[in-house]
């Protein structure tokens, strides 16, 4: 397949693979927006938590195992059954009569969510050289911004306007364009050969992850950190993890290749990645209720106040892509990417009742634009250290440890939230008002826009600062973690991209060559 196959073909799947990243993204965030109506529908809410928990473990746990079946089975068909699984796991859940048949449901969607962003990055490490992947990834970026301005939005509009199970049902025209783009003009080769699946190394590293998102799903809120349901996860946790990890260095063909750790480039990549989840992820979680609290914004503006951190991440992935892309080289990125987001965080860390919103808007932008020279490069990096064989299993581990960051960051900074929070709740209205506040489950469960407004005045300004201090709290706390990130970054060597085009790299290496599709 030559280069200009490649690319006249990527111009035609690019819509798709965009599309595929699209649902991945878009989903959780949608849901998140239509829960109160499915509540209020279903009933089940104690069982509110595990609709996203589900979802989440489907997700982290079958996202490394998408990457391994691609490598040994042929992406196109991979990605596809991705796609197919979780569109069939849509169906489902929009005609979900009950809240445990809905939490079934959004865990086999989350089987195959795993699959979808796996899946478009790998494909477009098959159709782009290194060299070229930049700008392409600029375009994911942007779809990322998408995602989280519109979710919020549509799912708004879908909670007001419609029935709640069309936030389901909305992935299945999307996800149809998708499949149905792939399948008829996507073609990449594929090798024959025969294959031993490693299903004890699958089995040890799901058993082992799903404890892990457990504990951090559960530790500090539904069980004590000292507990013996969170003392038994960890345990378990680390036998089967440790299991994993001696089956995974003497399986012929291992879920994840322990070899590619040995690059040290990937190495610190997949260490980055882990600290930019948990700094990022864990720390933003909780500008919604910051800015619908303190700011007064509704539900669905509060996707719109974090446009500047979008507008930020995308013009900066699209710049550095396309520098990459020019100069072939990178090494400077993901050192000035950590660098202006711990900016960012010292900025959002000066965040209290009286901050306007253009003033935080613009601490946004800054972390946005951290985000940009960070979130593609550290892939590109992670593809770029390994050989095509395994650029299924380098994108899946890359992003499972970004996942995995920021699930460990959620819980981390949840706690210090709920503990700050408490305190300063506690030295304006004394300990036992203040346990009657925050005793809801996650800890400030019972402090929401509706609330607020009902109490007195004097209580809902104790409130008010309370939450902006919790908030400029987390981001305090996330600099430790985020100042890490251009430390680690700056041991990364400049290897030159691969200019080639990988398809044709591939097949030169196979003389037994069939199509798929």
């Amino acid at each position: 397949m030559s280069e200009t196959s490649d690319r006249s073909q990527l111009k035609v799947v690019l819509p798709g693979l965009l599309m595929a990243m699209l649902l991945a993204m878009l989903d959780n965030v949608i849901v998140g927006t239509a829960m109160p109506r499915i509540v209020g529908d279903l009933g089940g809410v104690d069982h509110l938590s595990w609709v996203v928990t589900a979802y989440v473990l489907g997700t982290t746990v079958s996202t490394p195992l998408w990457g391994k079946l691609g490598d040994l089975y042929g992406r196109k068909t991979v990605f596809m059954t991705s796609i197919v699984l979780f569109l069939i796991g849509s169906a489902l859940c929009g005609f979900a009569q009950n809240m445990p048949e809905l939490i079934g449901f959004r865990a086999f969607q989350g089987l195959g969510a795993g699959g979808l962003m796996v899946g478009a990055m790998s494909v477009l490490g098959d159709l782009v050289p290194p060299r070229e992947r930049g700008k392409y990834q600029g375009q994911f970026a942007a779809v990322m911004a998408v995602a989280m301005v519109a979710g919020p939005l549509v799912g708004g509009f879908i909670t007001d306007h419609a029935d709640w199970r069309w936030a389901f049902f909305v992935n299945l025209p999307l996800g149809g364009l998708a499949l149905a783009l792939l399948a008829l003009r996507l073609h990449l080769p594929k090798r024959r050969t025969e294959h031993r699946i490693d299903w004890l190394g699958a089995a040890l590293l799901s058993i082992g992850v799903t404890a892990l998102v457990l504990i951090t799903t559960w530790g500090g809120t539904q069980y004590a950190w000292s507990s013996a349901e969170i003392r038994g996860l960890a345990v378990a946790a680390v036998l089967t993890l440790a299991g994993f990890v001696f089956v995974e260095r003497r399986h012929p063909e291992p879920i994840v290749p322990l070899s590619i750790f040995k690059n040290r480039n990937f190495t610190l990549v997949a260490l980055v990645g882990f600290l930019v989840g948990f700094a990022m992820f864990g720390a933003i979680t909780f500008l919604p209720l910051y800015q619908q609290i303190v700011q007064g914004a509704s539900a669905t503006n509060s996707g719109l106040l974090l446009l500047p951190m979008m507008a930020g991440l995308l013009l900066t992935s699209l710049v550095v892509g396309r520098v990459i892309t020019k100069t072939g080289r990178y090494r400077m990125f993901p050192i000035i990417g950590g660098v202006v987001m711990v900016g960012g965080m010292l900025l959002l860390a000066q965040l209290d009742a009286h901050t306007s919103k253009l003033a935080s808007g613009a601490y946004m932008a800054v972390l946005g634009l951290g985000m940009g020279f960070l979130m593609q490069t550290t892939m590109l990096i992670a593809q770029n250290s390994v050989e095509i064989k395994d650029l299924g299993v380098a994108s899946s581990t890359a992003t499972f440890a970004r996942s995995i960051g920021g699930a460990f960051g959620v819980a981390a900074f949840g706690a210090i939230f709920n503990h700050r929070l408490h305190a300063l709740l506690g030295e304006r209205l004394g300990t036992a008002a203040a346990g009657r506040l925050t005793s809801g489950s996650g800890g400030g469960a019972r402090i929401d826009p509706t609330t607020l407004a009902q109490l007195p005045a004097p209580v809902r300004t104790a409130v008010v600062d309370a939450i902006a201090g919790a908030t400029s709290g987390v981001f305090l706390w996330s600099v430790a973690a985020a100042a890490l990130v251009p430390v680690l970054a700056f041991f990364i060597k400049e290897v030159a991209l691969r200019g080639g085009p990988p398809v044709a790299e591939r097949a030169a290496e196979n003389t037994l060559v069939a199509q798929e599709g």
